[in-house]
């Protein structure tokens, strides 16, 4: 039976191992605690990682010893030293007696002579480190604070356990972090660091990217549904300072409007039916990076009021919750609608338009910039085949380009996209040796009053046809046949077949062309 002082000793001296989350802070109240009742002057908590070798350290108060996370190397036959230590606390009155307290003083710069009473910790006969108390003389401790040491074995034992775990926590969770930028730069690059179009059709717009991405004015992105405002504003977020911080999209006009607040800024546990604990909204979750608002337009009056607030003072509160939160966010906003127009026939804030509307960026559609459509065409023809597994690159059939090229495109580059998507699954469920035909815009409604050779009067040869065009690509292109712009690229066709009928039309190329 356990004497009467033994048991309050246990008491208060598990209540300061426990006082605090923090094991530092737990450390350093144990030592006060211990301070009175033996000479303690420092206590460690190390553990001994045998793939090093080495002591690593969790925690210290006191002196001067080891910092959280230092890492002390040792032998061979030190490690057979600890592994030699079968009594719960060992005694070492003088430096000799313990060769790795010794080594771990000679790393810290301590020359004086020291002692120490060590409790190695075990669990289910596991080794799970020790805690160490020491003092800057010789024979400073006796059995009797071994004794009252080891009765400290249990909560000492849970307390190193949960901070190994803690460190562990905190270890995965660095290496999630790492492997999210890792993928999330992965993902940024096998979609395709080069937009489509940005040396032709979009040659202006990227113009204003490369102007307004290195700074953290928010951006205003207009354009008909379908031109590509969201790759826009990835490349305005990737080419900025805060490309390693998140981008996070919100489709204005797909939340509906009693949740829009949760789901900007977050509730609180309890803030109504269903709150079932507290969640961080978008603004909270772009802190460092990127807020993309997409169709922006059909934000409710009463939210655009509350974003207004958010923009202006840079801070919010959780629904349910009175905490000012401050985020560190830059905004893009993107939509189809006709802003101006909106604000005044009153349904979209005059003082919300202004606050957006600082570097305004227009996208042209798709048919205002048909030069781009070939590109696209085997862009989305190797991009749609990888993500099918297709065993086979399908190629577009002779004058399935042009046909492509002459057609309004309503639907922008989604529509185009969704065409070739679909041109490949029928190649792939018919006869894969037949190139993509592209027939659904070969109906006469389908296309538009634009025919390539428009302007030649009377009757004309194919040849002649093809020689105005190839002439039109070579003066857009420079000359250039190879590569992502190359005039093969955007024809869709070899480079060799379009030099060969190049050379047969007498229509000069490369340096000649200039």
């Amino acid at each position: 039976m356990p004497r009467t002082d033994d048991i309050s000793f246990f008491h208060q001296g598990t209540l300061a191992i426990c006082g605090s989350i923090d094991i530092g802070e737990a450390l350093d109240e144990c030592l006060g605690f211990l301070q009175r009742y033996m000479p303690a002057e420092n206590i460690t908590m190390d553990y001994l990682d045998p793939s090093i070798p080495g002591i690593c350290s969790v925690a210290q108060a006191g002196f001067p010893m080891m910092s959280p996370g230092t890492v002390v190397e040792i032998t061979e036959r030190e490690v057979a030293f600890i592994e030699s230590q079968l009594s719960q606390t060992s005694l070492s009155n003088r430096p000799a007696d313990n060769p790795v307290a010794q080594r771990v003083a000679e790393h810290m710069g301590i020359t004086s002579v020291f002692s120490s009473a060590v409790l190695h910790l075990m669990t289910k006969n596991q080794r799970l480190g020790v805690v160490a108390v020491s003092a800057l003389k010789e024979s400073q401790f006796t059995e009797e604070h071994a004794r009252l040491l080891s009765l400290l074995h249990d909560p000492f034992a849970v307390a190193m356990s949960n901070a190994l775990r803690y460190q562990e926590v905190l270890r995965l969770q660095e290496m999630l972090k790492d492997d999210n930028r890792f993928l999330t730069s992965e993902l940024h690059r096998m979609s395709g660091d080069t937009i489509i179009g940005e040396h032709f059709g979009l040659q202006d717009v990227m113009e204003k990217v490369r102007q307004v991405a290195p700074l953290d004015s928010q951006v205003l992105l207009l354009g008909e549904t379908g031109v590509g405002k969201e790759v826009i504003a990835n490349a305005i977020h990737y080419n900025s300072s805060r490309a390693r911080g998140p981008i996070i999209k919100v489709n204005c006009g797909a939340i509906p409007e009693s949740l829009l607040d949760s789901e900007l800024f977050g509730h609180e546990k309890g803030a109504f039916t269903g709150a079932l604990s507290r969640k961080r909204g978008r603004f909270e979750r772009a802190h460092g990076g990127t807020l993309f608002l997409d169709e922006i337009g059909e934000l409710p009056h009463a939210a655009q009021v509350r974003l207004l607030r958010v923009l202006q003072t840079k801070e919010f509160e959780r629904v349910g919750g009175t905490e000012q939160i401050t985020a560190d966010v830059r905004i893009i906003a993107a939509t189809h609608r006709e802003l101006e127009a909106m604000v005044k026939a009153n349904t979209f804030r005059k003082d919300l338009w202004f606050r957006l509307n600082v570097f305004p960026l227009t996208i042209p559609p798709l048919r205002e910039r048909k030069a781009d459509i070939p590109a696209l065409v085997n862009h989305f023809i190797e991009k749609k085949s990888r993500e099918m597994k297709l065993p086979y690159l399908p190629v577009p059939a002779p004058g399935a380009l042009e046909r492509l090229q002459r057609y309004h495109w309503p639907g922008n580059v989604r529509e185009l996209e969704n065409i070739v998507e679909r041109e490949i699954i029928r190649n792939y469920s018919g006869d894969r040796d037949t190139p993509l035909q592209f027939a659904e815009v070969a109906a006469p409604e389908a296309l538009t009053h634009e025919p390539v050779a428009a302007s030649l009067e009377g009757p004309v040869t194919l040849d002649a046809v093809i020689s105005r065009h190839l002439t039109r690509m070579m003066e857009q292109t420079g000359g250039k046949i190879q590569g992502d712009v190359g005039a093969a690229a955007l024809l869709g066709i070899h480079p060799s077949t379009l030099r060969h009928r190049l050379r047969k039309l007498g229509i000069p190329f490369g340096r000649g062309a200039s």
